[in-house]
């Protein structure tokens, strides 16, 4: 089943977001950031789940995570479950052939987002719905993801999702928690009333600490509950809890659909799948081998590390994920 599909069967949908190794490691740095990514894509997909792989296309050097994907991952991974990010920070050549490549390769969907405007490469449209228009112009068989922010106004979030030139069949959100249930209540409440029917997913965030410094860098990129994530954790609570609790308030204001960015990407199964154990089971899909929901892969499916453990890419730091940094700031219409 497709991404699409899955959106539109009834079921909760959650996927993770992986963000692919920066472009300018160094080639032993970036090939052990590979592996990780390679396995983490792996396990996730045979295990059901979706997974989806930012642009890291903040910079002038491009760094083409299609053709990574396509030469390492062997044909065994359900393609239908990946779901690469492609941002308006390339030349339109570039997004033209590697929306083409997708297609071609048995990506059935992209999402496509303007990518942020205050650093690295211009981008080659001036909001993303142009850039979906070429291709949907190019290509009418792609799905195509979007973007809205439920932190703007709901009004005009809704009005950009619902307009004819949105030129997309889903979307994603901007990072919400649990402590913006109300600005959610009222996004998902103007899009009940006004009947929007394209499927969204929202984005929540792995806070792994409430570590201050790392709380004040990433205010630059989302909106960081600092205060309740500080109290949370002093109060004992463990990245895993909190998450959670983002997921089933969330689900209480009526939302449906998510995606978890900010993942270890070298124990990205394990901890959705912990995420998800503290998610209370009546909300949760059955979990099966075509479940949507990450399980338990087997055992016969683990691939090793193929690199020491001391790797950089092994570590699990406090970056600002590509989704964010990249593509994800706040914004009004892409």
């Amino acid at each position: 089943m497709d991404l699409l599909a899955a959106l539109r069967s009834g079921t909760s949908v959650f996927a993770a977001e992986l963000r692919p190794p920066r472009a300018e490691l160094e080639t032993r740095e970036g090939m052990d950031a590979w592996i990780d990514t390679y396995h983490a894509v792996r396990r996730l997909t045979r295990q059901g789940t979706f997974v989806f792989l930012t642009d890291n296309a903040v910079g002038a050097q491009e760094e083409d995570n299609l053709r990574h994907l396509v030469t390492n991952l062997g044909k065994d991974v359900p393609r239908e479950r990946i779901v690469p990010f492609l941002t308006a920070k390339h030349s339109k050549e570039f997004c033209l052939s590697y929306a083409e490549r997708a297609h071609q390769h048995g990506f059935p969907a992209l999402v496509v987002l303007g990518g942020d405007k205050s650093v690295g490469t211009p981008r080659c449209v001036e909001h993303a719905w142009q850039l979906r228009q070429m291709l949907r112009e190019r290509d009418p068989s792609m799905t195509l993801g979007g973007w809205a922010n439920p932190h703007a106004d709901p009004e005009r979030q809704v009005d950009y999702l619902a307009a004819a030139d949105f030129h997309g069949e889903f979307y994603l959100t901007q990072v919400v928690s649990h402590h913006h249930a109300d600005q959610v209540s009222r996004f998902v409440d103007a899009a009940e009333r006004r009947g929007l029917t394209r499927p969204g997913m929202f984005g929540v965030f792995f806070y792994r600490s409430a570590n201050p410094r790392t709380l004040e860098s990433l205010k630059h990129f989302l909106p960081v509950p600092a205060d309740g994530l500080t109290r949370e954790f002093a109060a004992g609570a463990t990245a895993e809890d909190v998450c959670a609790r983002t997921i089933r308030t969330l689900m209480d204001v009526g939302v449906k659909h998510f995606y978890v960015s900010n993942l270890p990407v070298s124990r990205a199964q394990h901890v959705l799948a912990s995420i998800l154990e503290k998610v209370a089971p009546a909300a949760m899909p059955a979990r099966n081998a075509s479940s949507s929901v990450a399980g338990q892969a087997p055992a016969s499916g683990s691939l090793e590390p193929l690199r020491g453990a001391n790797a950089p890419s092994n570590s699990a730091g406090s970056g600002v994920p590509g989704a964010i940094r990249d593509g994800g700031a706040p914004r009004e219409r892409e």
